[in-house]
Formats: C-alpha cells, sequence, structure tokens
C-alpha cells in the first residue's frame, strides 16, 4: 500500500545496503522496487525497507518489466557494478562477462518504464576507461531514449563527511536539466572524529604482525630528523641497500638459464648479494614490485619511485641503518615493508593519525578525513592511532563508524563484520545522493496517482 504523502515513487537496482533508498525516502520518495543479487543483502534489504528484492537483473527480461514486476516509477537509481570499471581490476568494462553489461539492464528498464529522472553511480575511473569511450557509450545510450545527461565527480568530504571516498554521478531527465544545478561543496573542515562512538566495542583485534609493522613505520618517523622532509611517494624500504638495475636492463632480462651470472656483483632487497645465486635464488631477492617475467622496461613512474627511494636512503643512510638493523623489515610481508606518508608537515607520532594497510603498504593519514571504504578485505578497514581513538589504543573502526562514513547510520548492518564491512565499501553515500537528488527532483510534479506513461516502440 503506497504511502499516502509520497511525493514520487522509485527503483532501486543494484541496491546493497539500500544507500539510494535511505537519501530518496528522506525526501518523500516511495521505493516500489528494488534488485539486489547478495542473498544476505537482499534478506536485509527487505529488513530495512518492507521491500523483498529481485534477486538476479540478468533474469528480468522485458517481459518481467512490462508485465509489472517493475512497478511504474519516476525515479530510476542505480549503482550497476563498479568492477569491471575499477582502476583495481583488469577493466574489462562493458567486455566484462559478467558484470561489465549489467549496465543494459538499467538500459532496458528505462526504455520500457521510461522514468522522468535516473541518477547512475560508479567509480571515478569508469570517465576514463577506453579513453573516455564507456562513459560517453552510457550518455549515448541514454540520450537515445531522450533523457539529458549531465556526469559529476563527487565525494563525501564535500559535504562534510570526513571519507575522501570520489565517485562519478550520472543524472538524467525527459524534462532537462535547465533548473538542475549540483550541489555546493561544503567549505568547513572534517574530523574523523564526528563519526566515532566513544562507547564502540572493537569488533576484532588487530593482529600482531600489523601492530608490530605500525611501531617499526612508528619508530621510522621518530627517527626521521626534523629537518628532513619525508618522501611524498611511497617509501618502499625493500629498496635501501639495493643496486640490482632497473632502467636500461631489468631483472628478467638476466633470469634465463644461460645467464645468471649478469646480476653478479649487483644486490637485490635491502642489500642481499646476488652473487653466484641461481636464477630461482636471485628472483627471490627481487623485490616483488620488480619481478617481472620476459623482456620488459619498467614503466617510468616505477624507475622514478626505485630512484627516489635509494637515492633518499642514500641521503639518509645514518639515521636509516640503525632502523634497519632494529627492525630487520624483511622479515615482514611485503606489503608491511611499504609504508605511504600522507601527511606533510604533521607531526611524526604515527598515533597521530588514521592508518590503513594496503597491498601499497601502510598509510598514514591525517584524522580530518578517514580513506576511502573498500570491498576487498577486512584487513584494509581504517585503524585509528592510540591518540586519536576514543579508547586510547589503537583498534579497527566498528562497522557502525564506517556505516556513519556513508551515512548509513540509521539502518541495521549485517550480523557478520567481514560481511557489513564489505557491504559498506560497495555501498553509496546516501547524504551525497540527497544532496544531487534534491534539486534534480525540485521541479517533479507528483500525486499519488502516477498517470499510465507510454511505452518504448
Amino acid at each position: 500500500m503506497d504511502q499516502p504523502h509520497a511525493r514520487f515513487r522509485f527503483v532501486d537496482l543494484f541496491a546493497g545496503l539500500g544507500g539510494f533508498h535511505v537519501a530518496l525516502s528522506d525526501l518523500g520518495g516511495k521505493g516500489v522496487f528494488a534488485a539486489e543479487w547478495e542473498p544476505t543483502l537482499n534478506k536485509l534489504y527487505d529488513h530495512n525497507f518492507g521491500i523483498t528484492p529481485w534477486s538476479d537483473v540478468n533474469e528480468l527480461g522485458s517481459d518481467e518489466i512490462i508485465s509489472q514486476k517493475v512497478p511504474d516509477h519516476d525515479v530510476l537509481t542505480a549503482g550497476f557494478p563498479c568492477q569491471p570499471f575499477s582502476k583495481a581490476g583488469v577493466q574489462l568494462g562493458f567486455e566484462h562477462t559478467l558484470q561489465g553489461r549489467l549496465f543494459f539492464k538499467v538500459f532496458d528498464v528505462l526504455s520500457v518504464k521510461r522514468p522522468r529522472r535516473l541518477i547512475l553511480e560508479n567509480v571515478p575511473n569508469i570517465l576514463r576507461h577506453d579513453g573516455g569511450r564507456t562513459a560517453a557509450t552510457i550518455v549515448a545510450k541514454l540520450e537515445e531514449l531522450g533523457y539529458e545527461v549531465q556526469v559529476h565527480r563527487l565525494s563525501p568530504h564535500q559535504f562534510g563527511i570526513p571519507q575522501v571516498r570520489e565517485r562519478a554521478y550520472f543524472v538524467g531527465s525527459l524534462d532537462g536539466l535547465d533548473t538542475f544545478t549540483w550541489p555546493t561543496e561544503f567549505e568547513g573542515t572534517t574530523s574523523i572524529a564526528s563519526v566515532l562512538h566513544s562507547d564502540a566495542a572493537p569488533s576484532r583485534d588487530i593482529h600482531k604482525q600489523t601492530l608490530r609493522a605500525i611501531d617499526m613505520w612508528g619508530d621510522f618517523l621518530r627517527r626521521s630528523p626534523a629537518d628532513v622532509k619525508l618522501p611524498w611517494f611511497p617509501i618502499w624500504s625493500m629498496e635501501f641497500r639495493a643496486t640490482y638495475p632497473y632502467e636500461t636492463t631489468t631483472p628478467p632480462n638476466s633470469w634465463a638459464r644461460s645467464r645468471p651470472r649478469e646480476l653478479d656483483g649487483f644486490t637485490g632487497s635491502f642489500g642481499f648479494p646476488l652473487e653466484r645465486l641461481s636464477s630461482e635464488g636471485q628472483r627471490e631477492l627481487i623485490p616483488s614490485h620488480s619481478r617481472r617475467d620476459g623482456d620488459m622496461e619498467f614503466p617510468a613512474w616505477k624507475q622514478s619511485f626505485i630512484r627516489q627511494n635509494r637515492e633518499f636512503f642514500l641521503t639518509n643512510r645514518k639515521w636509516i641503518e640503525p632502523w634497519l638493523y632494529e627492525w630487520q623489515p624483511w622479515e615482514f610481508p611485503s606489503s608491511f615493508q611499504k609504508f605511504e606518508w600522507n601527511a606533510q608537515g604533521g607531526v611524526r607520532d604515527i598515533d597521530e593519525y588514521v592508518l590503513q594497510v594496503r597491498a601499497s603498504g601502510i598509510r598514514a593519514k591525517r584524522p580530518t578525513t578517514a580513506p576511502s571504504l573498500i570491498a576487498m578485505t577486512n584487513t584494509q578497514v581504517p585503524i585509528l592511532g592510540a591518540r586519536i581513538s576514543p579508547t586510547g589504543n589503537r583498534r579497527y573502526m566498528t562497522p557502525g563508524e564506517c556505516a556513519e562514513l556513508q551515512s548509513l547510520g540509521g539502518i541495521d548492518l549485517p550480523e557478520s563484520d567481514i560481511h557489513a564491512y564489505k557491504a559498506l565499501g560497495n555501498a553509496v553515500n546516501a547524504s551525497v545522493v540527497k544532496a544531487i537528488a534534491e534539486p534534480l527532483l525540485i521541479d517533479l510534479e507528483m500525486s499519488t496517482q502516477i498517470a499510465k506513461r507510454p511505452q518504448a516502440a
């Protein structure tokens, strides 16, 4: 039964935790259809919003759409899968057989139901994917249906929410966009303290090896002289003392069994000698970022990072050498051997920062914002340094605190912390959507009885 005062009706495709639903409900909308294939989130959506989502959008054909399984609606929203377009993946785009072409299922619903407004969300890399042709295809397909379309990149931190998480938003209207303007950005400062819960119990302990790696890099900061500017580039400690070639000649060219001696006289990670080792033994002592099969030059950016790390070590050898001897970073996994200092000019106390363990290293960020939530693994959940944590101890941000970063603090989350973190990493930010939708819907004339619209030929 419809809400008597609903201003408009909307559908929520690839619904996830329901960020679009939260935003449009706050603006007076009534959700009439949702689709979500992940069983746990499908049930949770029903629990939170009273709508049982359709499970697999691929099984939503034209017959189902026409037969009113997808009701008439005024606004279509969709955060269609981002993995085919993300820089973190292989970027197959529309050629991704499982997910890349799901945009065209959105197109099918639009072509039949003709809602007057649409909002789509995806990773910002979709705008650059395939030289811009992917985004151009999306816009062109929407324009075929009569929608005027605009595209913009926005992040929660631009709306007073302490998270840097840029996303691409496509908005469309059958009535034109002459009166639409993108929301004004927040001009104040943000602080992660605004989403932290003083009484939050840690959902799980930080692994001892992770804590030791944080201590190691904390000691690196303490040892660094105040007059030494810390690198803006990723610190790759395995390049300290290394001399293996990386420019005109690269290690892969020397791993052929007939030429194992080409690396004699050079050193690998942390200065371990490559003299008289087998090809396999040499390979093990070359940093993982420099291992390549076949003849291949390193890209310019990688050569630059290697060169800068070696130069930084040679310039600062006096205080780095004792650090190496004490901590022996080669005993840690590769990701812990790397460090990203995103706080130039800040106090050199690692517990003053928000930390994140990534494949690219341990990253330290100022507590004005949290790192972007990602769905890959729960080991990448932001860690609060002891001096910014309400408890005074290092701990992971809880699922509830991460929900605040996505403006979803008012809904129930998956019971499993792992599932909750993953879902939040995939979620759309409700506050950003609301800020976009409000001016988009301002001139949309609604009634509780929506007139039947002609279907597309």
